[in-house]
């Protein structure tokens, strides 16, 4: 069942981020664009009570309820970058709005994009084991919630890979090619990045 939720809630994110994009920019609703977005969180919310919910009815935990935590992370840390970004390019598609920047591609620019990025993937990581934290509590029987634990687990491996991921962009930094400004995001009047 929770499975079940966590695909209809990532299908729920997109369905609404479409839906929010379309009334924003196609159909010339930006309230109602702007309140179709502000729904997204509410799945994150009937994510978590229902993972409770199953938690509480006794259901052994387990990997789906762990994925529903690192899920649920994921999306506070990324899920506002991604409506952010996706806003710019709909914007740009669909308003008449100039084409957004890439990210930067060179150099200490690039260094602190992949941070920030970083950053997005360490609050998911906090959140994910909070929640996990939390779920371990309400179990109270450290014999049932091993799967749990290996979650938190898991969490922290991806953010400390991402880091160093992140942490090779201010070691090894990408050189701008000659002529090219440093940050990489725009050569003249040709746009460089994504």
């Amino acid at each position: 069942m929770i499975v079940a939720l966590i695909a209809a809630c990532e299908i729920g994110f997109w369905v609404l981020l479409a839906a929010g994009l379309a009334c924003r920019y196609l159909l010339r609703m930006p309230r109602t664009g702007l309140a179709l977005l502000l729904c997204e969180p509410v799945l994150e919310v009937v994510l978590l009570v229902a993972t409770a919910l199953d938690l509480k009815n006794g259901a052994e935990p387990n990997w789906t309820h762990g994925l529903a935590a690192l899920y649920i992370g994921y999306t506070v840390g990324h899920g506002h970058r991604t409506v952010k970004w996706l806003d710019g390019h709909a914007a740009h598609r669909l308003g008449g709005a100039p084409k957004p920047l890439g990210p930067p591609r060179h150099g200490l620019a690039r260094a602190r994009h992949e941070t920030r990025i970083w950053l997005g993937t360490l609050t998911a990581a906090v959140v994910a084991t909070v929640l996990l934290q939390l779920a371990i509590w309400y179990v109270g029987d450290p014999s049932r919630t091993t799967s749990l634990e290996d979650w938190r687990f898991a969490a922290w491996r991806a953010a400390g890979i991402h880091g160093l991921v992140a942490l090779a962009y201010w070691i090894w930094p990408k050189k701008a090619p000659a002529g090219a400004p440093e940050d990489g995001r725009a050569v003249g009047k040709e746009r460089v990045g994504r």
